[in-house]
């Protein structure tokens, strides 16, 4: 579905579109990732056409795909990034970039030997001014899918997620539409919602 919308927005057919939705488990490897980087154990990985490196998606985790014209990469994923930490806040949990690190964190204590854990992360693509995937805000999912890899390729790296940062169980449901206003507001758009009979024309 994304490469058909994207296909669409290049031809003008229509205009900027963003795909929200929730994955069944599969891990993916951006255009970065290193043979090392991929589960030692066999577990398959889908190769994308995005950048960055390895990640997981799945139940739990809000995926939004913006499908628009994109005149400057760099402000662009910064925009991303800044939705995400807009929607941490909304919940209550601070969240930040991290100098060399694509995506969103929440700060680690080292004196309690705790590390920086990724709440979100970025991974895009432009083809014909034009961008295909975008980020991944984690709310409720089970952290241990990522037990076989190394997030986005960062040795170390902690992942948390909304329910856990708050203590209280947050699902997609619930920041979905926050993401949304958020989203637009940082693009510059006014959200508009595709109902299912749009999307059979897809």
């Amino acid at each position: 579905m994304q490469r058909t919308v994207h296909a669409q927005r290049v031809a003008g057919e229509v205009t900027d579109t963003v795909l929200f939705l929730e994955h069944a488990p599969v891990y993916t490897a951006g255009r970065r990732t290193a043979g090392h980087e991929r589960p030692a154990d066999g577990t398959p990985v889908v190769d994308v056409d995005r950048g960055g490196r390895i990640t997981w998606h799945g139940p739990g985790q809000l995926v939004a795909y913006p499908i628009m014209r994109v005149t400057d990469a760099r402000d662009y994923v910064g925009r991303l990034e800044e939705t995400m930490i807009q929607v941490c806040a909304d919940f209550g949990v601070t969240a930040r970039r991290i100098l060399g690190r694509a995506g969103v964190w929440a700060t680690g204590d080292a004196a309690l030997g705790l590390p920086d854990r990724q709440l979100g992360a970025v991974g895009v693509r432009l083809v014909k001014g034009v961008s295909m995937h975008g980020m991944a805000l984690n709310c409720a999912n089970d952290p241990r899918w990522f037990n076989r890899i190394d997030p986005c390729g960062i040795a170390g790296a902690g992942v948390s997620s909304l329910s856990a940062e708050t203590g209280r169980r947050i699902v997609v449901d619930e920041v979905m539409p926050i993401a949304e206003k958020r989203l637009a507001e940082m693009l510059g758009r006014e959200p508009y919602e595709m109902h299912e009979e749009d999307l059979r024309r897809v």
